[in-house]
């Protein structure tokens, strides 16, 4: 582990380990509970997945049960979270998955196959149930990096991307702290380094961000430019 990875993954882990959220799919974090948790969690706060996510579980217990449901009956559980192709695209991935004898692929790298896992979710679920050193890159991920590091830009655009995750593909711990440095990770990007108002005074790596140093936090990310909106041209003609 390098200086700069230990400057920032020890007082992160312990951090966490003093007391993290209490999460109904961290409980038992097994493959099929994690992901169905980091597709709801997508462009969904995390208050309004609880009751999707035990209600869900109830219907559908393990992945067999969710490839051998109705569409139908999918999408009616995922009424009000929106974005319904994250739904389909569960529904498709668990028939995958149940054509496999119900066993998930093992690393970051066979999650992101199925239908809807991008790179982030498939690190999620590999840092998490296998101990993979696997990069989860989500949006508070990415703010957190984002002010550690001083990484200009802003989220979505390539140059920001590419940095974003080298940087946090540099700081991956050792495999044994994998699943509570990315949950670590994630939960400091929810609770403290928050978007507006960050809690710098209770940040555990605030030693180390130079966005703190500089006085500058709510500069990390970069906000998004406004598309402009194109201007149409029209000629009217008015017939008495």
């Amino acid at each position: 582990m390098s200086g700069v990875t230990k400057a920032i993954v020890e007082p992160l882990l312990r951090w966490y380990d003093d007391g993290h959220r209490d999460l109904p799919w961290r409980r038992e974090p097994v493959p099929y509970r994690v992901w169905v948790s980091e597709i709801m969690l997508q462009q969904t706060r995390v208050e309004a997945v609880r009751g999707y996510f035990e209600r869900w579980m109830q219907a559908f217990p393990d992945v067999r049960a969710l490839a051998a449901a109705d569409e139908a009956q999918v999408l009616k559980l995922w009424e009000g979270l929106g974005y319904y192709s994250r739904a389909r695209n569960l529904h498709k991935a668990a028939k995958r998955v149940a054509e496999r004898g119900g066993v998930f692929p093992k690393t970051a790298a066979g999650l992101a196959e199925l239908p809807g896992v991008g790179p982030s979710t498939a690190g999620a679920i590999a840092a998490f149930c296998y101990s993979e050193r696997a990069v989860m890159c989500d949006g508070n991920a990415k703010r957190v990096l984002a002010r550690v590091m001083a990484i200009p830009g802003a989220v979505g655009e390539r140059a920001f991307e590419t940095k974003v995750w080298s940087a946090a593909e540099s700081l991956l711990p050792a495999s044994e702290d994998m699943a509570a440095y990315t949950q670590g990770l994630m939960d400091v990007g929810a609770e403290i380094c928050r978007k507006k108002a960050p809690r710098c005074s209770e940040c555990p790596v605030r030693s180390f961000c130079r966005a703190f140093r500089e006085g500058r936090v709510e500069d990390y990310p970069a906000p998004r430019a406004k598309r402009e909106r194109p201007v149409r041209h029209a000629t009217l003609f008015f017939l008495y």
